[in-house]
This record gives structure tokens, C-alpha cells and sequence, in this order.
């Protein structure tokens, strides 16, 4: 990060640190020029492992029968859901709407099932589980609490956000993050197409650095 980004990153987090009685997000939007996202082609779907994660762990559903790897997932702090209780979840709007708030992974052999009852809901929004290759789901469940997901939805306007850490954060640890994001997208799309980027804590006003 330019030495004038770094310092208003860090005015953003000396301006508004503490202000508010929670710990605030740091979010990054970037917004896109000349790529058209309702085209399939050109819709991003991208996972990018921040450098130093994002302050705290992801709210994490492993859907799951096995029992070996169910309890490597409840040892990681990961909310199960069986398969025999996926027909419950798919016939509750409350339980649906709340699958939004987790990352959504899932045992493979779940996923014929996990697609005929909940695809639907899930996939329009991009958030169908992804399946777990191997059994070390315990290592999988944390390394998701350093990444972020970057995916086109909705009505597909030309812009992204995502979280890059919280206030309580380092500001040179917050910039890597950043760094690594805005990188991605670029090598992703073409600088060219990269028309500008905000960064603001979750109450504050947003501050432009590209």
C-alpha cells in the first residue's frame, strides 16, 4: 500500500476506533468499470486467504453424518447439521434465512441431497456448501476465518465488497490484507478495469484510496 493510502487507512481507524460499543469491521468495496457481470463468463467467484486473517472465526455449518469427521467439526467450533435433519432445515423459512450467516461446507456424500432440498434457496445467492476432501475438516474449519469469498450476485453491478479485518487490528496488518485483495482482483480483471476502492469501519463514512 502507497504511503498516502496507508495514512488514510490509518486516520479512518485513529478517527473512529472505540466509538461504538462493538468492535467494527473493516470493509473493503471496489468498484469495476467496462465488465459486463450479468454475462456468466465474467462473474467473479473467488476465495482469497488474507494474509492476517480477518480478527476474528467464522460462523462455520459442517453438514455431516460421518462421525469421525462430525466430531472434528464440533471440536472446531463448526454447527452441525445432519442429513436427516436437511429436509427440517429446507421446510423452514427462519432456518434457511439463518444458513446466510455461516460459511457452508459439507461431507461429500451430503451434497446430492444438500442440492435436490436446499439448491434452490442456496445457490441463487451463492452459498451452496462446499464439499470437504480428505478428513482434516478441523484444519479446514479454521483456515475459513482467514479467508474471504468475492462472488457476483444479485442484479450483478460492477462492484464487490468484503471484510479485510476489524479495528482492533494492526493498520499495517490491515493494509496487507487489502493489498492482497485489491491484487487478486487485479490479476483477476486487468488493472484497467479497477475503477476505484473504499475502505470504512462498519459505522463510519467510507474514505476512497484508489
Amino acid at each position: 500500500m502507497e504511503k498516502e493510502q496507508l495514512e488514510k487507512l490509518n486516520a479512518l481507524i485513529a478517527d473512529s476506533k472505540g466509538k461504538r460499543k462493538f468492535v467494527q469491521t473493516v470493509d473493503l468495496a471496489i468498484n469495476f468499470t467496462g465488465i459486463d457481470f450479468s454475462k456468466q463468463d465474467n462473474r467473479l467467484n473467488m476465495e482469497i486467504k488474507l494474509p492476517n486473517g480477518r480478527g476474528k472465526a467464522s460462523n462455520v455449518i459442517f453438514f455431516g453424518d460421518d462421525a469421525n469427521l462430525v466430531s472434528k467439526a464440533q471440536q472446531a467450533g463448526a454447527k452441525i447439521i445432519s442429513g436427516r435433519e436437511i429436509p427440517e432445515v429446507a421446510n423452514d423459512k427462519t432456518k434457511l434465512g439463518d444458513l446466510l450467516n455461516y460459511e457452508l461446507i459439507a461431507q461429500p456424500a451430503l451434497m446430492p441431497q444438500i442440492a435436490k432440498a436446499l439448491g434452490q434457496f442456496l445457490g441463487p445467492r451463492n452459498k451452496m456448501p462446499r464439499p470437504v476432501l480428505g478428513t482434516d475438516v478441523g484444519s479446514i474449519i479454521k483456515n475459513i476465518g482467514g479467508s474471504i469469498y468475492i462472488r457476483s450476485k444479485g442484479k450483478y453491478l460492477p462492484t464487490a465488497h468484503c471484510v479485510v479485518g476489524n479495528e482492533s487490528m494492526d493498520v499495517n496488518s490491515i493494509a496487507s490484507n487489502v493489498d492482497e485483495v485489491i491484487g487478486a482482483l487485479t490479476r483477476k480483471v486487468g488493472r484497467p478495469h479497477i475503477k476505484s476502492a473504499f475502505i470504512k469501519l462498519t459505522m463510519s463514512k467510507p474514505v476512497k484510496l484508489i
